[in-house]
């Protein structure tokens, strides 16, 4: 069976996005970065338009000290909220090389009034332009800010979850692993949005879909050469550009993990899940049969769509607002 006949026929219409900005060519380099760039805003800008942003919600952007420069941070807070509430630090998807803290408002929006709690998305520095390690320290800068400005921006301290989609999962992952391992701010949680995390692209399902009509094994090689200088693969990855190169995964804080039946990610999100488990790391792994990549993003409103929301929603709310960690599925 076709990728195309295995999809969900709620959600084909969404395939359409990939057409729109020009990925269905399985190419991911060069001058088609810039054009991706610009037609994923205009795609983003479309789907707001038809669900519009909440009128509930104040944002603001911000700018953290980054290692090279400021670095901007979206907040997003419930506007009739009062005293300190808890924070997602969120970053965007793109595979390393487009996408913008915008493109995922109505996320952010959900998650500040639904959850409740302050949303911080980052602008993180695209490859190639800046390879690793620029994304991920940018990233672990605007964690450290919102720590040490908790106070001015109404955020206990103790309960800052880190979260991110597709290469923003894997920027999530990172963070969680530096914080560890330099003893800064401790997430309480880590949202991962089939996050993107082995640059060997050796997996089962990386080669499952030939006829992939969405994010593709090229796409995702094209992506980490970009963020690692073509050393993708080789011997000399370290774990803050792909956590899935970690050896130890002890002491991270606790996970939810969702990704669709229907991508190359699906089976390194799998092994990355068990081995958090095997660590002693309470972690949910959620798999969405007949999805593909992204289609939260690209259909909202669609019933798996609608229930992958759900799910983060209930998992964020029992981190940020309960004393009970979150159960372990596998």
């Amino acid at each position: 069976m076709g990728f195309l006949e295995r999809v969900d026929p709620e959600l084909r219409d969404g395939l359409a996005a990939y057409e729109a900005i020009e990925l269905t060519g399985h190419e991911l380099r060069g001058d088609q970065i810039a054009t991706v760039r610009r037609l994923a805003r205009e795609v983003g800008e479309s789907v707001l338009a038809e669900v519009p942003p909440s009128d509930r919600v104040l944002r603001e952007d911000r700018t953290a000290p980054g290692p090279n420069g400021d670095v901007r941070v979206r907040t997003y807070r419930p506007a009739d909220a009062a005293g300190a509430l808890p924070c997602l630090i969120w970053f965007h998807g793109g595979g390393m090389v487009f996408g913008l803290p915008e493109q995922d408002e109505l996320g952010s929006d959900a998650y500040a009034e639904q959850v409740p709690c302050v949303v911080a998305s980052v602008d993180y520095r695209l490859a190639p332009e800046h390879p690793h390690p620029a994304p991920v320290e940018d990233c672990y800068a605007a964690l450290t800010w919102v720590a040490e400005n908790a106070d001015e921006l109404g955020v206990d301290p103790a309960r800052i979850a880190v979260g991110g989609a597709s290469a923003g999962g894997c920027l999530a992952t990172a963070v969680a692993l530096m914080a560890r391992d330099r003893g800064g701010p401790a997430p309480a949680f880590q949202l991962l949005v089939y996050p993107m995390l082995d640059d060997r692209c050796d997996t089962p399902s990386m080669s499952e879909f030939p006829d992939n009509l969405t994010w593709t094994r090229e796409h995702t090689r094209a992506g980490w050469d970009a963020l690692l200088g073509g050393r993708s693969g080789g011997d000399d990855v370290d774990q803050y550009a792909a956590p899935a190169r970690a050896p130890d995964l002890t002491g991270l804080p606790p996970a939810l993990i969702q990704v669709g039946e229907l991508e190359v990610f699906r089976d390194e999100d799998i092994d990355y899940a068990t081995r958090l488990i095997r660590a002693g790391v309470p972690t949910q792994l959620h798999i969405y049969p007949r999805a593909y990549h992204s289609v939260d993003f690209l259909m909202p409103m669609a019933g798996t769509s609608v229930r992958m929301s759900e799910e983060r929603l209930e998992a964020l709310r029992a981190a940020l607002h309960s004393s009970h960690a979150v159960g372990t599925e596998a």
